[in-house]
């Protein structure tokens, strides 16, 4: 088994290599691809320096069962057909190909099985945010259908990749210390603010963001379920917080729905109000499932239920979720 990442040096890309090697992936093989600004730059795997490539237009990818991109939609859609030329799987985490038609859009808790049909080689892996509220999703789901979904995000500067997380550090220290404050990775300053936007508006007023969710979770889901979303960028480092009401065709108790939580596929129950138990990004960066908590019966609709969870948006929101789609292909020997 080879396995390629390219995109090696950013967030992503080093949690990449972190998850390969917590989980023990069965490769054989890997190899680097990076820009410029990276090629040559090296990373320790499994005790073994590997240097990046440039990525470029050859053969490098000849005997590659698995290729790992995250370096943006832009070189996703340049490389796509050099990287899946010889056969290679291309398990995508830009927004290029998530809602092209003949491209599957994969949460391997929700719909594994759509990532059997991949015509073009590419398996797209979701925006981070509909990634953790469709595992959640899918626990009530099992239950009764789900009509409509009203979420808020609670999004970490880590969602902005490296140079975001450096400047939420860099502005908590100028603004402790009087100094005129650095904003360049966000439209404003983020230290002890929020900002309701991330990504551009759309003509609803919605943002790109905002959009994706109501788009993927139907097709992730196979669902008409409508979801409206309200996207906020806070000040907390990594892993993204959702605040979600469900819809569902009948009532679901809380005792039902803890339940369904604590058996579903990548959740972890995470609520005891009477010790103030719940789910906090400070505490679960790292992790990975996706934890509920706060479950509550709506008090303004019969079939509302209201819950929040908590996930590592670079875990399970991107590098994760990705690797565990290999390791359901190597599993019904779809790949290797």
């Amino acid at each position: 088994m080879k396995v390629a990442i390219v995109g090696a040096s950013g967030a992503v890309g080093q949690e990449f290599l972190r998850v390969l090697e917590e989980r023990n992936f069965p490769l054989d093989e890997l190899v680097l691809f990076g820009s410029s600004r990276s090629a040559g730059r090296k990373y320790t795997f499994r005790g073994k320096e590997i240097e990046v490539k440039l990525l470029q237009h050859n053969d490098d990818f000849k005997d590659v069962d698995v290729a790992f991109t995250s370096a943006g939609a832009g070189t996703s859609k340049e490389f796509a057909d050099t990287i899946t030329k010889y056969g290679a799987v291309m398990i995508d985490n830009s927004s290029a190909f998530r809602m092209d038609n003949d491209v599957p859009l994969v949460v391997p808790e929700v719909n594994p099985e759509d990532s059997l049909e991949r015509p073009r080689g590419i398996i797209a892996n979701p925006n981070c945010t509909t990634i953790q509220m469709v595992v959640a999703l899918k626990a009530i789901e099992n239950l009764t259908h789900i009509k409509k979904v009203h979420v808020s995000t609670y999004q970490a500067a880590s969602g902005a990749g490296a140079a975001a997380m450096d400047e939420l550090y860099e502005q908590y220290r100028q603004v402790l210390a009087g100094e005129p404050v650095t904003v360049d990775k966000f439209a404003y300053q983020l230290a002890f603010n929020l900002i309701p936007q991330i990504d551009v508006f759309t003509d609803n007023g919605y943002t790109k963001e905002e959009m994706k969710m109501f788009n993927e979770t139907r097709k992730i889901m196979h669902s008409d379920i409508k979801v409206s979303a309200t996207c906020v960028r806070v000040p907390a480092l990594r892993s993204h917080s959702e605040s979600i009401w469900v819809e569902t065709e009948r009532p679901v108790s809380v005792e039902e729905a803890r339940e369904a939580f604590a058996n579903g596929d990548g959740l972890v129950l995470m609520d005891n109000p009477a010790d103030k138990e719940y789910p906090m990004p400070l505490f679960l960066s790292g992790k990975d499932p996706v934890y509920v908590g706060r479950i509550r019966k709506d008090l303004s609709e019969e079939n509302g239920l209201t819950f929040w969870i908590v996930g590592d948006q670079i875990k399970k929101g991107a590098a994760l979720n990705a690797v565990q789609i290999a390791e359901y292909l190597i599993k019904v020997k779809n790949i290797g």
